[in-house]
């Protein structure tokens, strides 16, 4: 990663908060017929998107541009300076080097033990000849060495799939060792390609400029059958050479506002995830993903592990932007059920996007579930594929168009260059979707909480004093009740209120308050048009998977995972006895484990802390001992005894088994009282819980029952309230730029 060009986090600015909102576009040919005009055309494409990109204060400085194809064999053997194997047999890595000689040197031994450590042999070197006349000033001081390393295949590596496994592990390891090492210059190294397919030219260039700069590109001998291209612009963040697109295997327009989330599941599958493809390689790609990524090169990066874990590029694709599917109920079952089996083993990658995509054989496109971003492509008589931000990227007579149109919300087409056809979102969807009994494995595996027998339950009835006491406790307020309580109760959605929250912040109040009143919300700058959860229902969904998480490169076991989904993430009393019982209604494939979050008061604040990792460890041990649902309860509160706030306890729980490998085994589901409006259950879900009860809610409403103006009973009032925390959390979602409770 380039951070050298980022500036450190500081004040307001994170550089984890890298977004941008591009220009992407391809050229195919259908047959797989390489020429030189295809990468003339792809560079044309890149000069018609150049109102897509952004320019700096320096004219000549852009956020970044590139070009993706496939590996001109014939060039490079006349190029390269030593005898190549047979096509196939070898591969190159475009590696981005510091300018600096020793440091440069440093880490091509670094790569060169790699490639040798991993069985694969090192061919040679060759340096990208460039023409950086066109820099702009400001890019100047920033350009890298460019060099190409040429790797030979090994004797044990069987075939080419098998190589490029062992090329994607190659390129994660001596990223890893740069990183570790103290060599300074390391921020200024980047393995931009490494195929024996594909190869990407990049950098911080305009789109005009890609051509100019790359000299290779200009050359007939440099020929391919696919030309992937894309201008950046990254919206309130900084361009580096680095995060200019294509990826190793995308190129993508919009963002992903699920980044943090997606990010941090990934590393915690870490210790559950077993691969009998990759083996004991698997080890070694960690971190999948380095901190400090764009959320493009994150996206690439999990797209590649599971391409290399024994997943179809589409499929996996499928998995990581899948189609609205909970709500949808003209979806085939058939793909309704691949959906459904496979959001439990990935949330989605959410947010507004229009992601290119290719492995050098097959070449595609693919849309978010909302289609917020443009994607339009045409077809010629001649076998002509062009897919574009827009069309017009290039001029081609009316009278060669066969067929033109757009990509749809969560729609995907495909080339396949190999068998020289289009497949469309239909047939290749289909196809994958049949290809496993998935629905068969879901009526053996998945359980709805409704399907549980109800438990025997005494509700508590607390007197007056008593609830009053708890209100206390958890920070109620005489407004919270009146103002958002009561409404939600009566009509099911929060009362209306202005659009931002203009109260002064907590933290300058001489008032107790609520930790989550400490949190704002995220707010999607770049997600244009903004979705309406309102509208837009038919992709909005807040199903919720409880417990263990199966292994995502699992191929073995798949089908053998019990799963607890529920549609909605706030459970009634009786919802969370129910999981408390769980154990005895399913032969003890679910496990439930409560944890007390309340401490003695007399220990004081300075207590908190010793409580706190009590908790943790008592949810290490419950994990290991196999209880595989934990409930975080503050029931327990009392004149004697303190709740921790639940966001606290929920986030400490969360993060440490996050850290000792153990949260993909277990789910958390919280029991509070601290939670009775939208922004609260909000940050409790942001924070790890899969679903909260929140009985003092309940119980609130209960004790005002008689004072609402409608004569509704307990079970109509918790019904309407639930169902107006669930609109509430579509309208928080929505403003993250985001569809699915499970990627908040």
């Amino acid at each position: 990663m380039n951070q050298g060009s980022l500036p450190p986090r500081q004040g307001l600015y994170d550089p984890a908060n890298e977004h941008d909102a591009c220009g992407v576009g391809f050229v195919a040919h259908i047959k797989g017929k390489k020429s030189h005009q295809i990468v003339r055309q792809g560079l044309t494409i890149l000069e018609r998107l150049t109102h897509r990109g952004a320019v700096g204060a320096d004219p000549k400085a852009g956020d970044g541009a590139g070009l993706l194809m496939q590996i001109p064999d014939t060039f490079f053997r006349e190029e390269a300076g030593f005898e190549l194997p047979e096509t196939g047999s070898y591969a190159i890595g475009m590696v981005f080097l510091p300018r600096e000689e020793d440091a440069r040197e440093a880490f091509e031994s670094i790569i060169n033990e790699v490639i040798e450590a991993e069985g694969q042999s090192v061919l040679g070197w060759r340096t990208v000849p460039v023409d950086n006349s066109g820099l702009g000033y400001s890019v100047l001081p920033t350009e890298p060495v460019i060099r190409q390393v040429f790797v030979g295949r090994g004797k044990t590596t069987p075939d080419q799939d098998a190589f490029e496994r062992k090329l994607f592990v190659i390129h994660k390891l001596a990223e890893s060792k740069v990183r570790g090492s103290q060599i300074a210059g390391k921020q200024d190294f980047y393995v931009a390609s490494m195929s024996s397919r594909t190869i990407v030219y990049k950098g911080m260039l305009l789109a005009d400029q890609v051509g100019q700069y790359y000299l290779d590109l200009n050359d007939e001998r440099v020929t391919s059958a696919l030309a992937l291209v894309h201008q950046r612009f990254s919206t309130n963040t900084f361009p580096t050479w680095d995060l200019a697109h294509p990826f190793r295997m995308i190129a993508h327009n919009g963002e992903i506002n699920t980044m943090r989330g997606n990010v941090n599941w990934m590393a915690a599958r870490r210790n559950s995830m077993a691969s009998e493809i990759l083996g004991d390689d698997l080890d070694k790609v960690w971190p999948l993903i380095p901190e400090g990524q764009s959320d493009s090169a994150c996206f690439d990066n999990a797209l590649e592990l599971l391409v290399a874990g024994g997943y179809p590029m589409v499929h996996a694709m499928m998995m990581l932007i899948p189609e609205a599917w909970s709500g949808n109920t003209l979806m085939d079952p058939e793909r309704r059920a691949f959906y459904e089996y496979h959001a439990a083993l990935m949330e989605p990658w959410d947010g507004p996007a229009a992601v290119a995509f290719t492995d050098g054989r097959q070449i595609g496109a693919t849309l978010d579930r909302n289609g917020l971003r443009p994607a339009r492509y045409l077809i010629t008589d001649d076998d002509l594929v062009v897919m574009g931000s827009e069309m017009g990227v290039l001029e081609i007579p009316e009278e060669k168009i066969v067929k033109k149109w757009r990509l749809q919300p969560g729609k995907m087409f495909l080339i396949d260059m190999e068998e020289g056809r289009i497949i469309d979102d239909e047939e290749l969807k289909h196809e994958l979707a049949t290809s496993k009994p998935y629905q068969q494995w879901l009526d053996m595996t998945q359980i709805s909480i409704s399907d549980l027998t109800d438990p025997v339950i005494t509700p508590l009835a607390p007197d007056d004093d008593m609830l009053l006491d708890l209100q206390q406790a958890f920070g109620y307020t005489q407004e919270d009740i009146k103002f958002l309580m009561t409404p939600m109760a009566v009509t099911g959605q929060e009362a209306i209120g202005s659009m931002g929250a203009d109260n002064p912040v907590a933290v300058l109040s001489n008032k107790s308050k609520p930790l989550a009143n400490y949190f704002k919300q995220n707010f999607a700058q770049v997600t244009n048009p903004p979705i309406d959860p309102i509208r837009e229902e038919l992709v909005m969904s807040l199903v919720s998977l409880i417990g263990p998480r199966p292994n995502l490169l699992g191929h073995e076991s798949a089908g053998e995972h019990m799963r607890l989904e529920v549609s909605q993430p706030i459970l009634t009393n009786t919802d969370i006895e129910r999981i408390r019982h769980i154990e005895d209604h399913t032969a003890g494939a679910f496990r439930t484990r409560t944890i007390d979050i309340c401490y003695p008061a007399s220990q004081g604040a300075e207590g908190m802390q010793a409580a706190l990792d009590s908790i943790c460890q008592q949810a290490e041990q419950y994990v290991g001992e196999g209880f595989n649902i934990l409930i975080l309860s503050d029931r327990g509160t009392d004149i004697d005894h303190i709740a921790i706030p639940a966001l606290l306890a929920t986030s400490a729980v969360h993060h440490h088994l996050v850290r000792t490998g153990l949260r993909t085994a277990s789910g958390l589901v919280i029991e509070t009282g601290a939670a009775c409006e939208v922004h609260q259950f909000a940050t409790l879900a942001g924070y790890g819980a899969e679903a909260i009860n929140p009985y003092l809610a309940f119980e609130t409403l209960a004790s005002i029952r008689e004072q609402l103006h409608e004569k509704l009973d307990d079970h109509e009032i918790q019904k309407r309230y639930i169902k107006a925390i669930g609109k509430g959390l579509f309208k928080v979602m929505s403003k993250m730029g985001i569809s699915t409770y499970q990627s908040y």
